[in-house]
């Protein structure tokens, strides 16, 4: 087992902000926060993760304010007086235990339609074409008015998250969410403006970057998978690749963050046998990159025969892990179910103390620990 982390515990500094190491909170969407509002126990949640030693908590993904954001009125927003109270007390106890914060804002678009809403019923998920993620169609495209009020959806949900004493935020542009629905294909069948993978994802960096000013962080998280389409590609080789990362950068964003659900696999193999999409991003952009997928686990997150997740993992040295950081392949790694299972685990690592880390079991997703 890993007996030396210390590369992975020197600091990192993006623009102003300092971060003590090189550890992130992954994103976790858990669902206990009614009516969106964020409670005193979520606060407990994020300040037990930045206490065990994370330099940076990614919060859950949160819904911006439109109405067809998302479907769970359990998950959180980033919108009005009793939210704000809830997040201000989530951001101050993270900031006692010396950790940054950001904010992932979060809208689903048409995958929402697949799920059981509690959050505006009555509201129809909208999508860039009407376009479902396998294909078929299920209502109509958006028009340029409705695109114009989820960019200042956007806009006001960062504006938002500065004034209430995040470090920055994320958006999360993975996973077959609304972002990636303009960004593929497959869903953007659009004969506009948009039609134009990148012109939706600038204009919201854009406009965020003009409300929020030059030294407040914009992570885009994106991702080549997409829910329940695990075998797809957004771009098939690294020069298209390419072509989109450095337009998101080229408009504002600070720092990518490749989801993956293996850190280690490799993202082209038939070009590079090793070089993982963390690699890629930070070889193609020379921007800040944060890996991450089943980091500490021996088990993977999903398989092509569980795709719930709710797999019991046991624990797995970084050795890997180090490795691809002295490669360069990223600069931060963020950590999900490891650190649903054990919030000392940067702690436990750091102090060698490797066999005293809880292991994971599927019911961790769902307690507030």
């Amino acid at each position: 087992m890993t007996s030396n982390i210390d590369p992975l515990l020197a600091p990192f500094e993006l623009g102003a902000l300092r971060l003590r190491n090189r550890f992130a909170m992954a994103p976790m969407t858990r669902q206990h926060s009614p009516g969106g509002v964020p409670t005193a126990e979520v606060a407990e949640y994020y300040r037990k993760r930045a206490a065990g030693g994370v330099a940076l908590v990614i919060t859950e993904g949160s819904f911006i304010p439109h109405d067809a954001a998302g479907w769970s009125a359990l998950i959180p927003n980033v919108d009005g007086v009793d939210v704000a109270a809830g997040w201000r007390q989530v951001v101050d106890a993270v900031h006692a235990e010396g950790a940054a914060i950001f904010c992932q804002l979060w809208h689903q678009g048409i995958v929402r339609d697949d799920l059981a809403i509690s959050r505006n019923p009555g509201v129809p998920s909208v999508a860039p074409s009407g376009v479902a993620l396998d294909g078929s169609i299920v209502g109509e495209a958006l028009t340029p008015a409705q695109i114009r009020e989820i960019v200042d959806a956007y806009v006001s949900a960062a504006v938002f998250c500065r004034d209430l004493g995040f470090d920055g935020i994320e958006l999360h542009g993975a996973h077959g969410y609304l972002f990636d629905q303009f960004l593929w294909e497959r869903t953007n069948r659009r004969v506009d403006e948009f039609r134009d993978p990148l012109r939706f994802p600038q204009l919201v960096v854009r406009e965020i970057r003009r409300a929020v000013g030059p030294d407040f962080p914009i992570v885009f998280r994106f991702s080549q998978w997409k829910t329940d389409h695990y075998e797809v590609l957004l771009r098939e080789t690294p020069d298209e690749l390419g072509v989109l990362l450095n337009g998101l950068v080229e408009a504002g964003v600070d720092m990518l963050h490749p989801s993956t659900r293996r850190f280690w696999d490799p993202a082209f193999p038939g070009i590079d046998p090793e070089m993982t999409l963390a690699g890629w991003t930070r070889r193609l952009t020379q921007t800040p990159t944060i890996a991450v997928g089943s980091v500490g686990l021996d088990q993977v997150f999903l398989d092509d025969v569980n795709r719930s997740g709710r797999v019991a993992a046991g624990v797995e040295s970084l050795d890997t892990l180090l490795q691809l950081f002295k490669r360069g392949e990223f600069d931060i790694v963020a950590v999900g179910r490891a650190l649903l299972a054990d919030p000392e685990f940067v702690h436990k690592h750091a102090r060698g103390a490797i066999d005293t880390i809880n292991a994971y079991e599927p019911r961790y997703r769902e307690e507030l620990i």
